[in-house]
């Protein structure tokens, strides 16, 4: 179902922009992460709503959405993990960017201080993995290990940043502010400090490992359970495997993206599968018991006396099953009729003796046809 912002922020449809600034603030500081450490469900909320706020608060894409709905606003958010989408990380910069229109009061609101914003922990970026896999492999499921380079809290420094002995001090500067403000005729201005750049915390000695960073680039390997029914295009999110936080804050995620390699013999249509089987002419005049193929092994069809090339056959169940477990698809089974190319004497005679012996009867197709032929030219 495609997301109502309106919806998610409470609002009518002719709602004024002041008063969806209002309806995202209310939700934003409500659900803000930082306020409900732990809490998955507010974590979303709050990402919803600055999606939504992003949208219809701007008079160029509200217009967008209200025609064409979320496809007409779709934003692509590159972060440096490689994963496309809107994240955690975007709807705190939206907030950040909300915020400094509202004044510090919506910091001591959310946190008491300005300090506290200015030290809030940062939570890690989400990553992007694209994984193949076969399609046996998507119809019944299957575990992969993968190896993903991602930034890691510094052993060394715990995070910190500091030198193994040493801590983080407050900037002289701001006084742990992390904001500094200066006269300029009847207005004072607030700004990030210089110093510490925003941070509120100066280091002195940093961490040899990390050099400060507070995190290191390590290779980690993880088990990825791909359920039954996944095709091209399916993403799987495993929570907190992403890059780890900035001073012990939360890890993001890892989306793994599958990408389905080309069958040599089925193709997929959603969930069903289709083929194409040869079969001789004798089979198909006389009728026969043909193997056909299917992502679990050979089964026995049988092919009634005059098929025809192309005749389409229905194998109820041999597809895939749907991603959700409620139903599986079929498998369809086209035959093409193959002439020999290379006959023995014996098969010629044999054939020579089959074409005295035809009854126009036996071929209506073609008989229409040259009906339809002699009708076209007066014959």
């Amino acid at each position: 179902m495609a997301e109502d912002y309106y919806k998610i922020l409470g609002v009518s449809r002719d709602a004024s922009a002041e008063e969806i600034k209002k309806a995202f603030r209310k939700i934003a500081i409500k659900n803000h992460p930082d306020k409900n450490p732990g809490d998955t469900g507010a974590e979303e909320r709050f990402k919803a709503a600055g999606k939504a706020y992003e949208v219809l608060s701007d008079p160029e894409k509200k217009k967008r959405y209200d025609q064409f709905g979320p496809d007409g606003v779709q934003a692509e958010y590159v972060r440096p993990g490689g994963f496309e989408g809107f994240g955690l990380g975007d709807a705190f910069r939206i907030f950040e960017e909300f915020s400094k229109g509202s004044g510090g009061g919506i910091f001591d609101e959310l946190f008491g201080t300005h300090t506290a914003r200015q030290k809030r922990a940062q939570y890690g970026e989400d990553l992007r993995y694209d994984l193949e896999i076969l399609l046996g492999e998507a119809a019944n499921g299957t575990e992969k290990w993968v190896e993903i380079l991602r930034l890691e809290t510094c052993p060394a420094c715990s995070g910190i940043g500091a030198k193994p002995g040493t801590s983080p001090s407050n900037c002289p500067v701001c006084q742990g502010s992390g904001q500094v403000s200066y006269a300029r005729g009847f207005f004072s201005v607030v700004q990030s400090c210089s110093r510490c750049h925003g941070e509120g915390e100066i280091i002195e000695s940093p961490c040899s490992n990390c050099h400060g960073s507070g995190r290191v680039k390590k290779h980690h390997r993880i088990q990825v359970k791909i359920p039954p029914g996944v095709d091209t295009g399916s993403r799987l999110r495993l929570s907190g495997e992403g890059e780890a936080g900035l001073r012990g804050a939360e890890r993001g995620d890892l989306y793994v993206f599958i990408h389905v390699r080309e069958h040599e013999i089925f193709t997929r249509q959603g969930n069903d599968l289709f083929c194409e089987v040869p079969i001789s002419f004798s089979q198909a005049a006389l009728g026969a018991e043909i193997s056909i193929p299917t992502l679990n092994g050979q089964l026995e069809m049988k092919v009634p006396s005059g098929t025809q090339t192309g005749r389409l056959f229905r194998l109820r169940g041999k597809g895939v099953p749907s991603l959700h477990g409620y139903s599986r698809g079929d498998q369809y089974v086209k035959v093409i009729l193959e002439t020999p190319m290379r006959l023995s004497e014996k098969e010629r005679k044999l054939f020579g003796e089959l074409i005295k012996l035809e009854d126009k009867r036996s071929y209506p197709l073609r008989e229409g046809f040259l009906d339809k032929l002699r009708r076209a030219l007066n014959i």
